[in-house]
């Protein structure tokens, strides 16, 4: 800890769960934000996948704007009718039915689980209560999804792990299918592992979890939190494989900054879960669905997530350029879209990389297996990606000569 965040440490009043940069931001516009000393940074981490269209998107603010002077909460006692709206758009977009909406990933990936649990269970299956995971996922902070990781770094400390979670090697559908039996009810995959290192799961594997999973009566829960909502280049990572899954849990992009999640499932799925079976108090209130309506209009329309595979398609070249020049320091490109991921060689220091990007004025995100994610928002433009790109090289340049 450097003089200036352990003295931040020491005054604060705000739980030290965070290794925090000692920057505040105020205010931000498109890809940029300004910090409050004047400085403007590129924001190539977007709250961690959350800022879909960027800062201060001027529909937005118009929409949560007008809904402030309306209405803020009521409780889901009483029909909302912002969820009715957004949820029938999610159920459209995806091919499911009904939606359960509630505050964040870790809210969402909990009540995906339960619903799983729950679909079992009416269907006179008690005893499927196991959901299969792989290794290296995260899906959340809470105590279940935590059982859900594999990870010691997120489980040290806090005791015994709830029952109910196995984990399976990444990408191997061998050992899924040995692990699948009567007593799972899902299998959870994520399509892009972005804690986990950005780790893109191999072609073919989707369709063989669900091929797998019919077989043996278990269910697919996508886990969309990090990689939906366009940020591969497709409303739902899992689009280009054809499958559909029974569970969806979405939240980070989907509000566009406001806090959100929510669950999409099947009609057969999710009406196991009936009054009292879950809950929340905030989960869909009116100004989380003003913004998520306003995300997906945007996203849906015509062009829009073409031109997000099409400058995505961009930086992948740049990067690939860059790989090239810096091979003894970038040992592997991982991700799609705008969730890509930088695998770097065992000598660099990621964090460092990650602070003397900082410095530079660029904002990126730390993953597992010393990887740098890019996760701009999706409006980001090229000249941008150029000076993202470049302040890269420059970084790179720093730790050791560029090969020619």
């Amino acid at each position: 800890m450097n003089q200036k965040a352990a003295d931040y440490a020491a005054d604060t009043a705000v739980m030290q769960t965070y290794g925090r940069a000692e920057i505040g931001f105020v205010r931000g516009d498109g890809c940029w934000l300004e910090s409050d000393s004047g400085e403007k940074y590129l924001d190539c981490a977007s709250g961690i996948a959350v800022n879909t269209l960027g800062h201060s998107h001027p529909r937005l603010v118009a929409a949560l704007t007008e809904q402030a002077g309306k209405l803020w909460h009521t409780s889901n006692l009483y029909r909302i009718p912002g969820q009715e709206i957004v949820a029938k758009m999610l159920a459209r977009l995806s091919g499911l039915d009904q939606v359960f909406f509630c505050n964040s990933g870790a809210e969402a990936t909990e009540a995906a689980v339960k619903i799983a649990r729950r679909a079992a269970y009416e269907k006179g299956e008690p005893e499927r209560v196991t959901i299969l995971c792989a290794k290296g996922a995260f899906h959340g902070r809470t105590l279940g999804m935590l059982a859900a990781t594999d990870r010691p770094v997120f489980r040290t400390g806090f005791g015994p792990m709830p029952a109910g979670f196995d984990h399976v090697a990444f990408g191997n559908l061998n050992e899924l299918r040995d692990s699948l039996g009567s007593h799972v009810a899902a299998v959870m995959v994520e399509s892009v592992q972005g804690e986990g290192g950005a780790r893109q799961v191999p072609d073919g594997y989707l369709a063989g979890v669900r091929k797998a999973a019919d077989e043996f009566g278990a269910l697919v829960i996508a886990d969309e939190v990090q990689a939906g909502i366009g940020r591969t280049g497709r409303l739902f990572s899992y689009e280009d494989t054809a499958i559909k899954p029974d569970i969806v849990a979405l939240a980070k992009g989907l509000a566009g900054g406001f806090p959100i999640g929510a669950v999409i499932a099947s009609k057969a799925v999710g009406s196991a879960m009936t009054p009292g079976t879950h809950g929340s108090t905030f989960g869909g209130n009116p100004l989380a669905m003003a913004a998520a309506q306003t995300v997906l209009e945007v996203l849906s329309e015509d062009g829009f997530l073409a031109g997000v595979r099409e400058r995505a398609a961009y930086l992948d070249a740049e990067i690939i350029r860059l790989q090239a020049q810096f091979p003894d320091l970038i040992s592997e490109l991982r991700g799609r879209g705008f969730l890509r991921g930088i695998r770097l060689a065992e000598t660099v220091d990621l964090l460092a990389l990650v602070g003397a990007l900082r410095d530079d004025r660029l904002l990126t995100v730390p993953a597992a297996d010393n990887t740098l994610r890019l996760l701009p928002p999706l409006t980001i433009e090229r000249d941008e990606i150029d000076l993202a790109v470049a302040k890269l090289g420059g970084a790179l340049a720093a730790i050791t000569p560029a090969k020619a």
